[in-house]
C-alpha cells in the first residue's frame, strides 16, 4: 500500500495544446494511451464507502489499483492506493485489496461501471528539492453511451514538500490558464452516469465528533472551494442563472467558514481571502440581482426592458471568473487549505466548539429580530445574513448531531431557519426594488409578484417567533 499526492488542475481543450508545447517542460517526454476500466457494484457501494477500483491497460500491461477515500483540499489529493499487475481485465479481490472486507458478499455483484481513455503525455520536473511527475491526460469518460471530455494535468508528487506542485502550477497558470481540478477520474465517471445538472448544490460534509478543530476547518473550506469549482465549470461551459447562484452561496459560505473559525486562524489569512472573496462575490452581485428580478416579474414588456442588461451581465461574469485574479485565487485558497492553512490551537475537537458557536449565532438571530415590524430595511437586511450565517454553520456541524436523539430537533430548527430566510428574502426583493427599478429605466409601479410590505412584515414576524421557539438540536 502507498499513498498517492498529487494535484490535478482544469483546463480547456486549447490551453492543453499550449501545455504540451511550454518550453518549460524537458524536451523528453513519454506518450501511452491509458484505458482505464472503473468497476462498482451496481448501486455503487464501493463509491459509497469511498472506494475506487479501476483496471488501466497501457498496450500489454495491466495494473489494478484501488484508491481509499483521503484528503481532497480544493486539487490536491492525498490517498492510500493499493497497485498490482493483473493478467485479464477482471478484477483480484483478495486479501491485499481492502475491497472484499469492506463490501463482503456483495463483492460479487461487482461489475464495468464506465471507462476512461486518453492519451498522456508524462514529464518529470524538479522545482527546488522538489521532484515531480507532470502528466497531460486528453481523452473521454464513458458510461454506456454517454461521454464527455477529459482534459486534465496531474503534478505527482514524487519527493520533496507538497509546496512544490503549487509553484508549479502557478508558473503554468503564468503561461495558460488552469484551476485546481476538484473531481477525480472516477467521480466524472459517476457523475456520468448521473442526469445531467445544471447547478450543484452543496455536498454534506463527514466530521467526526472528536475531530480537532484545524482539521474540521480544512474539511469545511475544502468542501467550500469544491462547490465553488463545480459550479464555476458549468458556468465556464455556458451561462445558467442555478449555477451563478450556487457559486455565490459557495463563497458565502467559505465566507462564512472563515468567520466562525476566525479564532484559530491567522488575522492576516482572513483578512486576505475576506477582502478577495468580497469581491468576487460582489462582480458576480449584479448579474443574481437581475436574474432574481427577471424571475419576479409578471410583466413581459418589463422583462423584455432588461434583456440587454442581463445578457451584459452574464458576459461579464464570464469574463471576471476567466480573470488571472481568480485563478490565483484558487490556486492560493487551494494551497493554504492542503498545507493546513495555519490553524493554530486547533486541536480541540470540534464538538467542543461547534454548539458554542451556533448558540452565539441562534442568541444574535433571535435577540436581533424581534419586533420585525419596527427594524429599519438596513436592520432587518442584517439579521437575513445573520441568519444565512447560522443556517451555514447549522449545516457545517449537522453531521455531529445525526443521532436520533438530535434528528427532530435538527429539522424541526433547520425548517425554522429556512422559512425566516424565505421571509427576510422577500422584503429585501421588495425593498431594493426601487433602486434596481430606476437603474434599469422600468416604471416605478412594476408589478413585482411580492405582496404588500405589511403582509411580508407579518409572515416574517411569525416565521422569527417559530425560530426562536425551536429547540437548538445542538444542545
Amino acid at each position: 500500500m502507498g499513498r498517492e499526492i498529487e494535484l490535478k488542475l482544469d483546463l480547456s481543450e486549447e490551453a492543453a495544446g499550449r501545455f504540451a508545447r511550454w518550453d518549460a517542460l524537458p524536451d523528453r517526454e513519454d506518450v501511452a494511451r491509458l484505458r482505464a476500466i472503473y468497476f462498482d457494484t451496481p448501486d455503487g457501494q464501493l463509491a459509497d464507502k469511498g472506494l475506487s477500483l479501476r483496471i488501466r491497460q497501457s498496450g500489454r500491461r495491466r495494473i489494478q489499483t484501488v484508491k481509499g477515500e483521503g484528503s481532497a483540499g480544493g486539487g490536491l489529493f492525498a490517498r492510500q492506493e493499493w497497485e498490482r499487475p493483473v493478467r485479464s481485465l477482471t478484477p483480484v479481490l483478495d486479501s491485499k485489496t481492502p475491497i472484499a472486507q469492506a463490501l463482503g458478499e456483495a463483492a460479487a455483484q461487482i461489475e464495468p461501471l464506465f471507462e476512461t481513455d486518453v492519451e498522456r503525455m508524462r514529464w518529470v520536473l524538479k522545482e527546488g528539492e522538489a521532484q515531480v511527475e507532470v502528466a497531460l491526460d486528453r481523452g473521454a469518460v464513458r458510461a454506456g453511451e454517454r461521454e464527455a471530455p477529459l482534459c486534465e494535468v496531474e503534478l505527482e508528487l514524487i519527493s520533496g514538500p507538497p509546496a512544490a506542485l503549487f509553484a508549479i502550477a502557478r508558473r503554468i497558470d503564468g503561461a495558460m490558464p488552469v484551476r485546481p481540478g476538484v473531481l477525480s477520474k472516477s467521480e466524472r465517471g459517476y457523475l456520468l452516469r448521473e442526469s445531467m445538472k445544471n447547478a450543484v448544490k452543496t455536498e454534506p460534509i463527514a466530521l467526526d465528533p472528536s475531530m480537532p478543530i484545524g482539521d474540521a476547518f480544512v474539511r469545511i473550506a475544502s468542501a467550500c472551494l469544491r462547490h465553488y469549482r463545480r459550479n464555476e465549470a458549468l458556468l465556464l461551459h455556458h451561462y445558467e442563472e442555478r449555477a451563478l447562484h450556487q457559486a455565490r452561496v459557495a463563497i458565502r459560505r467559505l465566507r462564512s467558514a472563515l468567520t466562525l473559525f476566525r479564532p484559530f486562524l491567522l488575522e492576516s489569512d482572513v483578512a486576505r481571502f475576506q477582502q478577495e472573496l468580497r469581491w468576487l462575490a460582489g462582480m458576480l452581485g449584479e448579474a443574481r440581482d437581475l436574474d432574481v428580478l427577471n424571475g419576479r416579474l409578471a410583466d413581459a414588456a418589463a422583462r423584455e426592458t432588461l434583456a440587454d442588461a442581463r445578457e451584459q451581465s452574464h458576459a461579464r461574469v464570464i469574463e471576471w471568473i476567466n480573470s488571472a485574479r481568480v485563478r490565483a485565487l484558487l490556486l492560493d485558497l487551494a494551497e493554504w487549505l492542503a498545507l493546513g492553512a495555519g490553524c493554530g490551537g486547533a486541536d480541540t475537537p470540534i464538538a467542543d466548539f461547534a454548539g458554542a458557536r451556533l448558540q452565539r449565532l441562534h442568541k444574535r438571530v433571535v435577540n436581533h429580530g424581534r419586533k420585525m415590524k419596527t427594524l429599519s430595511p438596513e436592520a432587518r437586511h442584517k439579521v437575513r445574513k445573520d441568519a444565512k450565517k447560522l443556517r451555514y454553520g447549522a449545516e457545517f456541524f449537522v453531521g455531529l448531531y445525526r443521532d436520533k436523539k438530535h434528528e427532530r430537533a435538527r429539522r424541526t430548527y433547520v425548517g425554522a431557519l429556512k422559512g425566516l430566510q424565505d421571509e427576510l428574502g422577500d422584503l429585501n426583493d421588495l425593498a431594493t426594488a426601487p433602486v434596481l427599478f430606476a437603474r434599469y429605466d422600468l416604471a416605478a409601479d412594476t408589478p413585482l409578484g411580492l405582496r404588500s410590505a405589511k403582509y411580508l412584515l407579518k409572515k416574517a414576524e411569525k416565521a422569527h417567533d417559530r425560530l426562536a421557539e425551536a429547540h437548538p438540536f445542538w444542545r
